[in-house]
């Protein structure tokens, strides 16, 4: 399938109330962002969840991924043994990607650290995660000393692993920032600390995540960071897809900076936001600034499907573009999906935190001369009688052939079988 969304957290111990005992108020910006990250991870229903955990097992020049079918761990060695948290592997993931390591060249899989127990970089986003999501599976990966390019190299790697196994993933990248913001933090006082901190979370928020890896490793190691090659292998998995980044918040009490950010397809990013401000407003939201060129610059057929609790709740689009550009295409397809599809009771506020968006982009639709030339998983058909049209998006849930798919639009154009009609095939880039 694809890569759902990725997020970067940090993982101090005492951000859970049963350890800080009051001193995480201090950090208050930091937690309610972990929350919202939280409830935002779990509208995307990853089926497996990637977590990069700078103290996981970690060697110079190989990446260990955890291995067996299930782990737990608990906070003993900060008082507390009695607060455990643990998860289920995806076996089937991590075999696929130690396989495409293998063939990309890359040093990594499940040999060597066996046994360990979950470490604390990756049990502090699943105690967050597991209270909005219950139902996912986990693949724990660890750094390595190798280059950031190497970690952008994996995270490629991942992405590759999810869509050869259909699998929807969410990414966390778990590190902390520098260590060096102040004196009577945990390492002594450094210019580059604060410095690295401000470079780092400017690329949170602007979203160009390959220039983490072109940041230098003696600045980094001289700023005392802690999960930037955790960000790199984050910025792998992302790489070619158009973001929405939000840098939620940071701070540094503790002389530890601490950053959590968003990143999100930008189309489903605007279609959500698009629904939201109509049922706000009553008014369709104009076009955002700042959205990445290809939603601004280009034309294009766009559907807009909404489901929850894995039913279909509406499903609104335009085989060719009919507005300005994508971004206002998106717009008006996901108000109309919400609010004027006919087979469905309009969309309520309330309902939104619980809906799964997914928006089609289409191809220019090509004439199909013989059944042979379609692929119900490639392309979405088109079939037309005059004046009479209907569609069918690829690669939809429960059709299997090509005779289904035909039928289906057939009726939905209200053409009978015995009558002549055209054929066309498109294809569409599908983000969620």
């Amino acid at each position: 399938m694809a890569v759902a969304g990725a997020f970067i957290v940090p993982h101090p111990p005492l951000i859970l109330p049963e350890i800080g005992r009051g001193k995480e108020r201090k950090i208050q910006k930091t937690i309610d962002s972990y929350r919202e990250i939280a409830k935002e991870a779990a509208l995307m229903e990853p089926e497996t969840v990637i977590i990069l955990s700078p103290h996981s097992v970690m060697y110079q020049d190989y990446f260990h991924i955890s291995p067996g079918t299930r782990a737990k761990g608990d906070f003993g060695l900060y008082g507390y043994p009695e607060l455990q948290i643990g998860g289920f592997y995806d076996t089937e993931f991590v075999s696929e990607l130690c396989g495409l390591a293998e063939d990309w060249g890359i040093a990594a899989g499940t040999e060597g650290g066996r046994g360990r127990e979950l470490d604390h970089a990756t049990m502090i986003p699943l105690y967050f995660l597991r209270r909005e999501l219950a139902d996912f599976k986990l693949v724990r990966i660890g750094l390595s000393g190798q280059s950031f390019h190497e970690h952008f190299r994996l995270g490629q790697c991942i992405a590759e692993a999810a869509d050869r196994l259909d699998r929807r993933i969410a990414v966390i990248a778990s590190g902390d920032l520098s260590h060096c913001l102040m004196d009577s933090g945990p390492y002594e006082y450094t210019k580059e600390g604060p410095e690295y901190d401000k470079r780092v979370t400017e690329v949170m928020a602007g979203g160009n995540l390959q220039k983490l890896i072109g940041f230098s490793e003696e600045f980094c190691k001289n700023a005392g960071e802690c999960g930037h090659r955790a960000f790199c292998i984050m910025a792998g998995c992302l790489d070619g897809k158009v973001l929405r980044s939000r840098l939620l918040s940071y701070e540094g009490p503790f002389g530890v900076g601490y950053a959590v950010a968003s990143f999100r397809d930008a189309y489903v990013a605007l279609a959500r936001e698009s629904l939201a401000y109509y049922l706000d407003t009553g008014r369709e939201m104009p076009v955002p600034e700042h959205l990445p060129d290809v939603m601004i610059n280009r034309q294009a057929g766009v559907f807009v499907s909404l489901k929850k609790d894995g039913e279909l709740r509406g499903c609104i689009g335009t085989i060719q573009g009919t507005c300005k550009n994508i971004a206002a295409e998106i717009i008006r397809n996901a108000v109309s999906s919400g609010i004027y599809d006919p087979r469905f009771p309009q969309v309520e506020k309330g309902e939104l935190g619980q809906i799964i968006c997914t928006v089609d982009v289409l191809g220019e639709p090509e004439t199909v001369h013989s059944d042979e030339e379609l692929d119900v998983k490639k392309y979405g058909v088109i079939v037309s009688h005059g004046r009479r049209r209907g569609l069918l998006l690829p690669n939809l849930e429960g059709i299997d052939t090509v005779e289904q798919q035909i039928s289906i639009a057939l009726r939905k154009a209200g053409i009978d079988e015995d009558e002549a009609y055209e054929t066309e095939r498109f294809e569409v880039v599908r983000h969620y």
